[in-house]
C-alpha cells in the first residue's frame, strides 16, 4: 500500500513550549542526561515490546533480538537514536509529544524561581524524558511505527522545539522508533562516538537492552590485496546485565544511584536504599529507593503508583501497585520472581499467594528501613517526612497487621515544640507524658496557628500538658483508625466531656461542680437564646482564659472534618455543636448581669460566631456577625 500523504503542523500546548524553554536553560549545566533519557525511553519501548509479545508473537515481525542503536554523522552534527521496540502510532505520538498530559503541569510551573539550581530539581521532578533532546539540539526529527501495524503507518513527528510541530504519515519498514538530534554548532563534542560511549558507560551501562554503536577505529588495519575493506560492525557497549541480579558487594553506591534515576526518571540520587535476595519456596530479588523528593503526581489518584514487576528477568509491567501498598506508592524498583508465570495479568496478581508473600516482605522492608533512618540518621528522616509523611499517615487505615510500626514512624508539632517545623514521635511524646498523665491528647485544625491557639488547650497549658497539633488534612483520616498507641488512647481535646483522669484534683471537680450549679440559670438563657443552633451548654473544664468554645460530642465528626468534607465536594452530616463557656470570663459575667433579654439574645450570638472563629470555622451570616459587633461596640462608646 502507498502512504497517503497527510501532514499537519500543529502549535504546542503553552504549558509544552514553557517546559521546552525551562528545559534548555535550567540543564544547561547537566546536557549529558539527554542521552541517559533517550536511552531510557527506548529501553522501556523495548520491554514493552517484549511483554506484548508474550501473547501475540507476531509483534516481533521476525526480529526478536531487541536492540537500542546509537550513530552518529560528525559531518551533519546528528546523533541518531534507534530501537526496535513496540514504537508509536500517530495518535501516540500525538498525545505523547504534542502535549503533556499531566495535571502537575501547572503546578510545576508556577513552582518555577528562575534559579538554575533549584529549577533543575524541580526538573527532575517532573521528568523532562523526550524533551531532555532540546537540551543539545536546535531541531529534533522523530519516525516511528508501532509494531504490528504495516510499513505505511510511519509517522514522522519534526520540531525545532519553538511553539510548533510537523507530524505527518510516512513509510517506515521497520517497527520501533528513530530519533535524529540536529545539535547546534556549540554542542558538536557529542557528535563524537568516543564521548556518547563514556556517557553510556556513566549512566546507562545496566540498563537490560543493548546499546550497541558501530566499532571504532575500523579499517585501520592494512587489507590484503584482492581482500575487500571490512564494514564496520554494531557492538554493545553497555553491560546489559541487570544490576539487580548481581552481588551487592560488586555495585558501588554510584552504581545503584545511576540506575534508580533510570527506573525513577529522577535527577536526584535517593535518600536511601534496600537491596534483597529471597530463596526458597518462593525466589525473587527485590532492589528499592526511596526518592529524596516527591513527584508532583503523587495526590494524583488516577496515577498509578508502583515498582517495575519483572519475571527471570523478562519485564512484565510498570507500576505493579499490588506489589506496594498505595501508603507506600512513593517507593520505586524492581521485584523480579522466578516464581510467577511469564503471562502473568494484573488480574492475577490480585489473587495470587505469593505476590501477597512478595508485598508483605516488602512492606516490611520498606518499613524496617524508614525505622533505622528515623533512629540513626535523624536529620534524613526529617527530610523524608517532609515530603512522603503526608502519604504514609494513610497507612494506618490501610494496613491494619502493621499499624503499629507505622505509628512508630510519624512525626508530629506539638505544644511544647518549638515551631511547625520541630517535630515528635510517638514515643517522644509518652516518654515526656505527665506522671498521672494517661492518654495522648491532640487536636486537629486547618493551620498550625489555628491549632496552637485554639482556646480548647488552656486547660492543658496550665497543667503543663502536651497536645500534638495534628493540621493535615489526612489527620482527619488517620486519628479515625489509629484509636491507641502502646496502650495509650488518643483523645482529641476538642470533643465530649474533657476528662483528665488523675490529673484533676478532687478539690478541682468539687469547685467546677459547684461553679456549674450557681451558673444553671446562664446556661438556661443561652440555650434559650441560641435555640437549634447549639446542642447544648454547659460550663467547660477546658477554659481558662477565654470566654467560650465549641465542642462535639464523643463520637460526633469533628468540626474540622466537615469542613475538609464540604472542602473536597462531600457531603458532611450536619452535626450541631456543643457551646462550652468560662463562667469566671468578664464579657459572660457581664452577660450573666444582663436584664434586657434582647440585649442578651444579641451577646449571645456574638459570643457563639466568636467561637466559631476562634476553632477555624466559617461564619453562616458574616453580616450578621459584623453588624451586632458594630452595634455593640457603638452602645459601648455611647455608654
Amino acid at each position: 500500500m502507498t502512504v497517503e500523504a497527510h501532514k499537519e503542523t500543529m502549535e504546542f500546548q503553552a504549558e509544552v513550549s514553557q517546559v521546552l524553554n525551562l528545559v534548555i536553560r535550567s540543564l544547561y549545566s547537566n546536557k549529558e542526561i539527554f542521552l541517559r533519557e533517550l536511552i531510557s525511553n527506548a529501553s522501556d519501548a523495548a520491554e514493552k515490546l517484549r511483554f506484548e509479545a508474550l501473547t501475540d508473537d507476531a509483534l516481533y515481525e521476525d526480529d526478536p533480538n531487541l536492540r537500542i542503536r546509537i550513530s552518529v554523522d560528525e559531518e551533519r552534527r546528528t546523533v541518531t537514536i534507534s530501537d526496535n521496540g513496540i514504537g508509536m502510532s500517530r495518535q501516540e505520538v500525538s498525545e505523547t509529544i504534542g502535549t503533556i498530559a499531566n495535571s502537575g503541569t501547572r503546578k510545576f510551573l508556577e513552582s518555577m524561581s528562575g534559579d538554575k539550581a533549584q529549577d533543575s530539581q524541580l526538573i527532575g521532578q517532573f521528568g523532562v524524558g523526550f524533551y531532555s533532546a532540546f537540551i543539545v539540539a536546535d531541531k529534533v526529527t522523530l519516525v516511528t511505527r508501532r509494531a504490528g501495524t504495516g510499513s505505511e503507518h510511519g509517522v514522522r513527528w519534526e520540531s525545532s522545539g519553538e511553539g510548533a510541530y510537523s507530524i505527518e504519515t510516512v513509510e517506515k519498514a521497520g517497527r520501533g522508533t528513530d530519533i535524529t538530534l540536529h545539535l547546534r554548532e556549540e554542542e558538536s563534542e557529542f557528535a563524537h562516538g568516543y564521548r556518547l560511549r563514556s556517557i553510556i558507560s556513566k549512566f546507562s551501562d545496566h540498563v537490560a537492552t543493548p546499546v550497541e554503536m558501530l566499532e571504532e577505529d575500523f579499517g585501520n588495519e592494512e587489507t590484503k590485496e584482492g581482500e575487500e575493506k571490512k564494514e564496520p560492525q554494531w557492538e554493545q557497549v553497555n553491560k546489559g546485565t541487570a544490576l539487580w541480579m548481581r552481588n551487592k558487594s560488586d555495585i558501588s553506591d554510584e552504581e545503584y544511584n545511576e540506575f534508580y534515576k533510570h527506573i525513577g526518571h529522577d535527577f536526584e540520587d535517593p535518600i536511601a536504599r534496600v537491596h534483597n535476595r529471597v530463596e526458597g519456596k518462593n525466589e525473587y530479588t527485590s532492589l528499592l529507593y526511596i526518592p529524596g523528593r516527591a513527584p508532583f503526581d503523587l495526590w494524583d489518584r488516577e496515577q498509578k503508583h508502583g515498582v517495575k514487576l519483572y519475571v527471570r528477568r523478562v519485564f512484565i509491567m510498570d507500576e505493579a501497585d499490588k506489589l506496594m501498598p498505595r501508603y507506600l506508592r512513593f517507593v520505586k524498583g524492581v521485584v523480579d520472581s522466578d516464581d510467577l508465570p511469564l503471562n502473568v495479568s494484573r488480574e492475577l496478581l490480585q489473587h495470587d499467594k505469593k505476590i501477597d508473600s512478595i508485598r508483605s516482605a516488602n512492606v516490611k522492608r520498606v518499613l524496617g528501613l524508614l525505622e533505622k533512618m528515623a533512629k540513626n540518621e535523624p536529620e534524613k528522616y526529617q527530610k523524608f517526612w517532609k515530603e512522603f509523611g503526608n502519604v504514609l499517615k494513610e497507612g494506618p487505615a490501610e494496613d491494619f497487621a502493621n499499624k503499629e510500626k507505622i505509628a512508630e514512624l510519624m512525626l508530629f508539632s506539638s505544644t511544647k515544640t518549638e515551631s511547625k517545623e520541630d517535630l515528635i514521635s510517638l514515643d517522644q511524646y509518652i516518654e515526656k507524658m505527665q506522671e498521672k498523665q494517661e492518654k495522648i491528647y491532640y487536636i486537629t485544625a486547618d493551620s498550625y496557628a489555628a491549632a496552637l491557639h485554639s482556646p480548647h488547650l488552656e486547660v492543658f497549658r496550665k497543667k503543663d500538658v502536651d497536645v500534638l497539633l495534628l493540621t493535615d488534612r489526612v489527620d482527619e483520616w488517620l486519628v479515625s483508625h489509629l484509636s491507641e498507641f502502646r496502650g495509650k488512647h488518643l483523645q482529641s481535646v476538642a470533643k465530649g466531656q474533657l476528662d483528665l483522669g488523675e490529673l484533676e484534683e478532687t478539690e478541682s471537680k468539687e469547685e467546677q461542680e459547684k461553679v456549674a450549679e450557681e451558673h444553671q440559670g446562664l446556661v438556661e438563657r443561652l440555650t434559650g437564646a441560641l435555640g437549634d443552633t447549639v446542642k447544648e451548654v454547659r460550663i467547660s473544664k477546658r477554659l481558662t482564659e477565654s470566654p467560650a468554645c465549641l465542642v462535639v460530642d464523643d463520637y460526633d465528626m469533628s468540626a474540622n472534618l466537615q469542613r475538609v468534607l464540604k472542602q473536597m465536594g462531600q457531603a458532611a452530616p450536619e452535626t450541631k455543636p456543643i457551646l462550652e463557656i468560662n463562667p469566671t470570663h468578664p464579657l459572660v459575667e457581664k452577660m450573666d448581669q444582663e436584664a434586657d433579654e434582647d440585649v442578651f439574645v444579641e451577646l449571645a450570638k456574638i459570643l457563639f460566631d466568636q467561637a466559631t472563629l476562634s476553632e477555624g470555622g466559617q461564619l453562616e451570616d458574616p453580616a450578621a456577625f459584623v453588624h451586632r459587633l458594630n452595634k455593640l461596640i457603638m452602645n459601648l462608646s455611647a455608654g
